[in-house]
């Protein structure tokens, strides 16, 4: 049995919004200095990376939604406060399941025109560039959950399968 798809993509924003869940409850458990604590890895820091994964989830939502070309600086900081980040992540996350909820079919037919962060020109195709949403949070949730193991707060499960399929 295939599944198209919009059932995919929309099963991928269900997981997401789940898998930001489990990390943010265990991401609250820090203190501050924890949570900005520098760390190896991409953007420096807890807060850094989870504030570039809502940062690139808005970038590619204001693409397919809008047809937003221009990708801002990655490692800009949408919320200070980790209260105002949580609550953002929560509704970006709703903004997405509605998205993949009332895609139209079409949708998988086009092509979206953008300029990366380092002013270079690209064309994807709707899966593509769709697959790589969600792949570019996996990755950075990836990273954040080693850089909870570096701490007292015990990282959450997040195998999709298990997200999924409890």
């Amino acid at each position: 049995m295939g599944m198209d798809l919009t059932t995919h993509f929309q099963m991928l924003a269900r997981y997401n919004r789940i898998a930001n869940e489990r990390l943010f409850a265990q991401c609250a458990q820090l203190d501050d200095a924890e949570y900005r604590r520098e760390r190896a890895g991409s953007f420096g820091s807890i807060y850094g990376l989870l504030n570039h994964i809502l940062l690139g989830d808005r970038r590619w939502l204001g693409l397919f939604e809008n047809g937003e070309r221009a990708t801002p600086p990655l490692n800009r900081i949408l919320y200070d406060d980790f209260p105002g980040l949580r609550s953002a992540r929560g509704q970006e996350d709703a903004r997405m399941e509605t998205f993949f909820r009332d895609v139209d079919p079409n949708f998988w037919s086009k092509t979206f025109s953008y300029t990366n962060n380092q002013g270079r020109d690209y064309i994807e195709t709707a899966h593509v560039a769709c697959t790589h949403l969600f792949n570019h949070q996996t990755h950075h949730r990836g990273q954040i959950h080693v850089m909870l193991s570096q701490t007292s707060v015990r990282p959450p499960s997040l195998d999709l399968h298990r997200i999924i399929n409890p």
